[in-house]
This record gives C-alpha cells, structure tokens and sequence, in this order.
C-alpha cells in the first residue's frame, strides 16, 4: 500500500498570471500534464471578495484547457463538495481571507483528507501559502483575521510566492524580502521556500521537484540561503532536522 507521501498530488504555482501572459497561460501545459484524465475541477475563489467574476475567470480558462468547473462559493454543501470532488484549485489573492473562510466553512480538515488519499490540489499564490503549514510567510496584508495561522499542512515547509531578489539599483530603506525571511526563522524553526514568479513546486510519487521558468531561494535555520535552479529535487533540501 502506497503512504501518504507517496499519494499526495501537488501543483504549487507562484503566481497566476506572468507578465506577457494571460490568466494562468504560462503554467497551462504544466496544468494539463498534471490533471491528466480529470474532467472537473472544484475551484475555491475565496482569496478574492467578488467571486462570481473570480469563478467565471477560472471557468473560462480551465474551459480552454479542457476542464469543465464548479466554483465551492456556489455549493449549497462545501464539505459535500470538497469530498466528492475530482481535483482542486486553490486562486490566489488576499491569503488572510482565503484562510479564514477555510475555517468558516469547515474546510480545512476535508480538504487534508482528500489530497492525504490522492485527489490532486492545484494552488497559485494565496493557494500555494495555505499548502504549507502556516500562512506566517505570506506577503499579503493582513485584511481580516482567520482563527489561526495553521493552514493545511500538505507540505512540510513555509511558502514565500512572488519572491523577489534585493534590487541593488534600489533607493528603498526597508528590509529586502530575504531580510524579512530570514527574521522569520530567527522565531521559527523550519524551512520555507522563496518561489520567484515563474517558478512552481510539483510533489507526486514521493518526489518534491522545482519546475518553471525561474528557481527559488531556499532559507533554513543557522544557514546560509541556497540558490535551487529549475529542474532541482527539493527533497535534500526541505528536511529539517534542527
């Protein structure tokens, strides 16, 4: 029998939109290898506040790809929803919001259970923060306050989409983001994972694999941060044992 490890289908995108390219244009391929032969997807708009245009966004361009779409914020039953569905797609927005209606409606836990036993999850920017363990490492405002911090858990590490590299052209005085990063590890024991645009996460068969255009910035505890290049295993990388 296969673990959970091993079971667990993910797709964590850094941002839905590339400049130069459409809605979720420079991931589609990747999106379409991934799903495979899934013909529905259940799409979570609620990092956004007008989710019926969110959800018409998603529809018509998972349309394009092949996939018809439910939006969860149209479900008379969510939990019913999220366990009868066939793959999910987290958007991206306001991670504070997001993460507060998972709590609202119940989500959290249905939606562990499901990937835990293989339904594939699909997460861009906010959707990709509430995969990791905790939100600590989103960038987003704090608009609203969700019961906790504790996100979904898919993968043992923090998420940092839209990372950017310091600028040193720049006039800005205030912290670069990896100065930001690295103060969260001085409070937090774990390891989180700088996803430049472009860039996304894909775990399957046990593998954690860096894939995209552009790499990311690993930061752990006491080190130095490591540069990863498209292409990379993470798996050597996001193991903490401090």
């Amino acid at each position: 029998m296969e673990t959970e490890n091993q079971t667990r289908r993910l797709l964590l995108i850094s941002n839905s939109t590339l400049y130069g390219d459409g809605y979720l244009d420079h991931v589609a391929d990747e999106i379409v290898d991934f799903l495979g032969r899934v013909k529905r997807i259940l799409f979570v708009p609620f990092a956004l506040s007008n989710r019926d245009a969110y959800a018409a966004q998603a529809r018509a361009r998972f349309a394009g790809m092949g996939f018809a779409l439910d939006s969860l914020h149209e479900a008379t039953d969510k939990r019913r929803a999220v366990v009868t569905a066939e793959a999910i797609f987290i958007g991206g927005g306001n991670t504070f919001r997001l993460l507060k209606a998972l709590y609202d409606f119940d989500l959290l836990q249905p939606i562990r259970e499901r990937v835990a036993r293989g339904m594939p999850y699909i997460g861009s920017s906010a959707g990709s923060n509430v995969a990791a363990p905790t939100i600590r490492t989103t960038n987003d405002m704090p608009i609203v306050e969700p019961p906790s911090f504790a996100a979904l858990g898919l993968v043992n590490f923090q998420i940092n989409p839209h990372y950017l590299d310091p600028d040193p052209s720049s006039r800005h005085m205030g912290e670069t983001r990896e100065e930001r990063l690295l103060q969260f590890l001085e409070e937090n024991k774990t390891i989180v994972v700088g996803l430049r645009e472009g860039a996304l996460i894909r775990v399957e068969h046990g593998r954690t694999l860096l894939k995209g255009s552009t790499g990311a910035r690993i930061f752990r505890p006491g080190q130095a941060p490591l540069e990863v290049l498209p292409g990379a295993e993470l798996n050597d990388y996001i193991q903490f044992t401090g």
